[in-house]
């Protein structure tokens, strides 16, 4: 029998399609109908991680693609466990992270007649992805991994859902007839129009109040060195998004980050770097921005242009392109250093920054937060990956935990997620251990965040992870209350009626999952305790530890002129 006459299985062609096409990672739970596809994946070369929950799946799986710029898949089975991974492709679309998910399905010839599992996975995918298909036969497999992989890669990125019932996996076709498609190119560059580069410039030399916008895309986009070369050079004020952070050094001296909210109110000229103008960014409007501001937006997607304000100036392209046309086109203009934009900035940037020192100098127990973020910067391995969620611990940790190197931080993102924090972290491990073996990784998370996903700590040592956990325990959501309070409210009456939604059970020993394999437990009140605990922490190479701080129940963040969330005028 020739090659073109031996038989091949549906499985078999799938995972050699999705190899051919550069996939290296699958995060998964097994079961039917996709046992046997699991492991054809692994013949074929594939990374396989079998995750404890289809969402955190998804999570780790799309880590990668922004991580790598290649998506990963997640590998589901019917029904409920595609069900169960909508919540993460709804995060890496929101994200716009390249993703594909693979879905079992009921067999054809039960469709209709109440199959195992039976459920409308198609199109209730649909609403959260780029592409959504079921091949209509083994030998057409390779056209549609190909065009997945191509939809979640090319313009902006996104999730793929390829669905196969169990009769199209196990269902054998001659090799010779199996649809052949070549792998998928590189996206290509998408470079700006010179007409809307010397727009730009025009109207950048002419600001008074100039401000540069770092976005996730911008990260995303590798154009960190384009990005770099432009700020420094002209001196512009920047500031990042969250996952931003890094493509410009926190260190860097032009960073306005702790002035945030007075470089959005005043400048007058802001250069959007693949950043959207939605929640995260107030939407661009007044109050939080001024009423007059031109803005300059640089997006590889046509559709984001002027989605939330009127662009003053649309460059439609890629941001390392954009920013090396720029950076051109002015030729040796700088920005003046001493302008009173400059130094207003700069004077805001010391006031708030004092604060946040007076805050983390204040190592009295019950902790806050800023004492205990501040002193983990302190001790943390240079240039680790940080991944953070979790409220207040997330977001006064971006301000404290410091990225220098671009894509060095994860956390809940666009989507607001909880839950993603396990799942990112197993995924930068495992990249880090394939690319970078010294690079560690540090979770950051608040206590109710990580009782999302607490049990990939499973996932971890099965895998021989390194992965630092800090839970940030304020014994609640946004917070909670001491052992003596909580006890008041426990004896007042029924735990359901009194005991506030917000609330956890105090001092929960998040430490003690180390138990399940050979990781450190910590348990820590007080900032010395919390550092010896990351330095043993981080001497543990092949499995996680978990450090668990206590801070006051009441801790907040620093007063805010505005509430975090831009709230709605109707």
């Amino acid at each position: 029998m020739g090659i073109d006459e031996e038989e091949v299985d549906g499985n078999t062609i799938l995972a050699e399609c999705l190899k051919l096409q550069g996939v290296e990672y699958v995060f998964g739970i097994i079961g039917i109908p996709v046992v046997e596809l699991s492991m054809a994946m692994q013949q074929a070369g594939l990374h396989y991680v079998g995750m404890r929950n289809e969402q955190a799946a998804a999570y780790a799986a799309q880590a990668i693609g922004f991580l790598t710029g290649k998506p990963a898949v997640v590998l589901v089975v019917s029904g409920p466990g595609l069900l169960h991974v909508i919540g993460g492709m709804g995060n890496a679309q929101s994200n716009c992270w390249p993703l594909i998910v693979v879905g079992g399905s009921c067999s054809v010839d039960h469709e209709g007649i109440g199959g195992f599992q039976e459920c409308p996975q198609v199109d209730l995918c649909r609403p959260y992805c780029k592409y959504s298909a079921r091949p209509a036969s083994a030998v057409l497999i390779p056209q549609h991994v190909e065009k997945a992989y191509r939809m979640v890669t090319y313009g902006r990125p996104g999730v793929a859902y390829l669905d196969f019932p169990g009769t199209l996996l196990t269902s054998s076709v001659p090799r010779g007839s199996v649809h052949h498609v070549l792998k998928c190119k590189l996206p290509p560059v998408c470079f700006p129009d010179p007409q809307a580069i010397d727009n730009a410039v025009m109207v950048l030399a002419r600001a008074q109040k100039p401000l540069v916008i770092i976005g996730k895309g911008a990260a995303y986009d590798r154009s960190e060195k384009s990005v770099f070369d432009l700020v420094h050079h002209t001196g512009l004020p920047w500031l990042p998004t969250p996952m931003g952070k890094g493509v410009m050094p926190d260190v860097h001296h032009g960073s306005v980050a702790k002035a945030r909210t007075l470089a959005l109110q005043e400048a007058d000229v802001i250069l959007l770097l693949g950043a959207r103008l939605n929640w995260m960014l107030h939407f661009g409007r007044p109050p939080r921005f001024n009423k007059n501001v031109f803005i300059i937006q640089v997006d590889i997607c046509p559709e984001e242009i002027g989605n939330s304000v009127n662009s003053g100036i649309a460059v439609l392209s890629n941001v390392g392109p954009a920013c090396d046309a720029i950076k051109a086109k002015l030729g040796d203009w700088k920005y003046d250093q001493s302008s009173p934009w400059i130094k207003k900035l700069q004077t805001k940037c010391s006031q708030n920054d004092k604060y946040v020192q007076h805050m983390g100098n204040d190592v009295s127990v019950p902790l806050n937060y800023y004492a205990v973020l501040k002193k983990i910067q302190e001790v943390i391995p240079k240039q680790c990956i940080i991944v953070s969620e979790g409220a207040n611990t997330m977001d006064i940790g971006r301000g404290i935990l410091q990225n220098n190197l671009p894509r060095h931080r994860l956390d809940a993102g666009t989507f607001g997620t909880m839950g993603v924090g396990p799942g990112f972290a197993i995924a930068a491990a495992l990249w880090c251990r394939d690319n970078f073996p010294s690079k560690r990784v540090l979770c950051v998370e608040g206590d109710s965040a990580f009782g999302f996903s607490a049990m990939e700590v499973e996932t971890m040592f099965r895998y021989k992870l390194g992965i630092v956990i800090v839970v940030v325990n304020n014994n609640g959501i946004y917070g909670g209350f001491s052992e003596e309070v909580w006890k008041d409210i426990t004896s007042a009456g029924p735990i359901t009626k009194f005991s506030p939604p917000s609330s956890l059970v105090p001092n929960t020993h998040y430490e003690a999952l180390a138990k399940l394999g050979n990781g450190k437990g910590f348990f820590c009140t007080t900032v010395d305790q919390l550092q010896e605990a990351i330095s043993e922490a981080f001497k543990v190479e092949d499995a996680p530890s978990i450090i668990n701080v206590m801070i006051n129940p009441s801790s907040d963040r620093k007063p805010q002129s505005f509430a975090w969330l831009t709230e709605s005028k109707l």
